[in-house]
């Protein structure tokens, strides 16, 4: 394949990942996005493969790794449960920052790699593996520890360390220091050297990073590693002099930082404060809030045969889904409980509140794979105000995202951040195992409403008992 033709089929391949994205910003026109992007990256790899700076020789191995690697791929998302979408999105992330890394290591030994540059363009082109290895570096180890977190291998609750914006600072400086000596490096032996001391420091940096954020930000984190991973995508590209590869880790990258700006609008907090530790024990421990008002009242139990009743009796139902939800595995009963409620002429909807579950748009992804119908599923804004006009509200295993301590408690750790109210409808009802308190550790005084009835127990088992009793009747 010539050069030419090469680079029209990256353009192409470009316009293809534009549409994709486009697409997948609609529920009902994300398969034709996801389709977009296949067809897309296959024309990148092909014209990758076939194109003039690949020799026949290179194909047999390259061909060979993207066979071991797919079938890796195609295992994991066979096997992989939608409660473990979170860590797996993870563990991609930090597949990208490795790769990131170790092209840009093999790239600076390459000896015919800057041959044929100037010495400014030789200095332009170490500057690009150096920041493409801190980009990478920081997003492996961080998708690592984030993994960790997502599985539940490493607990939520943030580790705060004496000094730790001054220790960031120090490591800064370092980075910046032997970044200088790396661009001065007599030989590649010395280069290795200060590049070996940032990668060390920018691997602890990701450590250090992640783990200072507690566990209600993790649906910001995932969503900021994906936009590292862009980064550090976009970054080898540079090192590459790859222009579908710049302007792929660039929509990736642009794309993951406005995901991550709209997860903090979401949660009434900016980007600065969730780097800087944010907040979330992750131990389900009930967190006093200092200053905050502790709940008041009576927690009224309700069983599943009563639930039905309620909903039997309800002309209008909203459902608002949670990572209990996803753990459970129930979002198949909750779509036949919709199903049989709307065949009845119930106004049956979703509401999804955009930090739900452990990553954006996980209540989604779990609801289409159920086959809940698009137009009944809402975001937050569009159903809160149908909340005192609604007879009944069915929390399924959420809770941070329901608290009426973010709009009536300054004092609450998740003060200012938006909530779905579904206090205001004539009855709610929670999903819970126990009165634990969510992600971010924080108590609900929804529980101890009068209008709030509790339903204790596996979501799955509860919803099917519902499901049972609502035939029956």
């Amino acid at each position: 394949m010539s050069e030419s033709l090469a680079t029209v089929s990256y353009i192409g391949a470009t316009m293809l990942f534009i549409l994709s994205l486009g697409g997948l910003s609609n529920p009902e026109s994300s398969r034709r996005g996801n389709l977009y992007g296949m067809i897309g990256m296959t024309i990148a790899v092909l014209a990758t493969l076939f194109g003039p700076r690949v020799t026949v020789g290179g194909i047999s191995w390259i061909v060979l790794a993207m066979v071991v690697g797919g079938s890796i791929g195609l295992y994991a998302a066979r096997m992989v449960k939608m409660t473990q979408m979170p860590e797996l999105v993870a563990s991609m992330h930090s597949l990208v920052g490795l790769a990131a890394m170790l092209v840009g290591f093999a790239n600076y030994i390459d000896p015919a790699a800057a041959t044929h540059l100037t010495e400014a363009e030789k200095a332009i082109h170490e500057i690009e593996i150096y920041i493409g290895i801190l980009i990478g570096a920081v997003t492996f180890s961080g998708s690592v520890i984030a993994f960790g977190k997502l599985s539940g291998k490493i607990g939520g609750k943030p580790m705060l360390l004496p000094g730790r914006h001054w220790m960031n600072l120090a490591g800064l400086l370092v980075v910046i220091w032997f970044g200088r000596e790396f661009l001065h490096a007599a030989s590649i032996n010395d280069g290795m050297a200060a590049l070996t001391v940032m990668t060390v420091i920018a691997l602890l940096f990701g450590i250090h990073m992640v783990m200072a954020i507690g566990g209600a930000d993790m649906p910001v984190v995932v969503s900021m590693l994906n936009s590292y991973s862009g980064w550090a995508a976009a970054a080898t590209g540079f090192m590459l002099s790859n222009d579908l590869l710049i302007v792929t880790g660039a929509l990736v990258g642009s794309s993951g930082a406005i995901l991550s700006y709209i997860m903090c609008q979401a949660m009434n907090r900016n980007f600065i404060s969730v780097i800087a530790g944010g907040f979330g024990t992750g131990g389900g421990a009930v967190v006093s809030s200092g200053a905050g008002a502790q709940p008041a009242g009576e927690v009224v139990p309700v069983s599943a045969t009563e639930t039905a009743e309620l909903l039997r009796e309800a002309r209008s139902v909203i459902i608002v889904p949670g990572y209990g939800m996803a753990v459970a595995q129930a979002q198949h009963t909750v779509y036949e409980i919709a199903k049989h409620l709307r065949e009845k002429g119930v106004n049956v909807r979703f509401g999804i509140h955009p930090v739900a579950g452990r990553m954006p748009g996980h209540m989604n992804v779990l609801l289409a794979e159920a086959k809940v119908p698009y137009d009944i599923v809402f975001e937050m804004d569009e159903l809160n105000e149908d909340f005192p006009e609604t007879d009944v509200a069915v929390v399924i295993g959420a809770n941070d995202i329901v608290n009426p301590a973010a709009q009536d408690d300054p004092g609450s750790p998740i003060a200012g951040m938006p909530v779905l109210e579904v206090w205001k409808a004539k009855t709610s009802i929670v999903m819970k195992r126990s009165m634990a308190s969510g992600y971010a550790g924080v108590d609900n005084p929804l529980f101890y409403k009068d209008n709030n009835r509790m339903l204790f127990g596996d979501a799955k088992k509860m919803l099917d008992e519902v499901l049972a009793a609502l035939k029956v009747g």
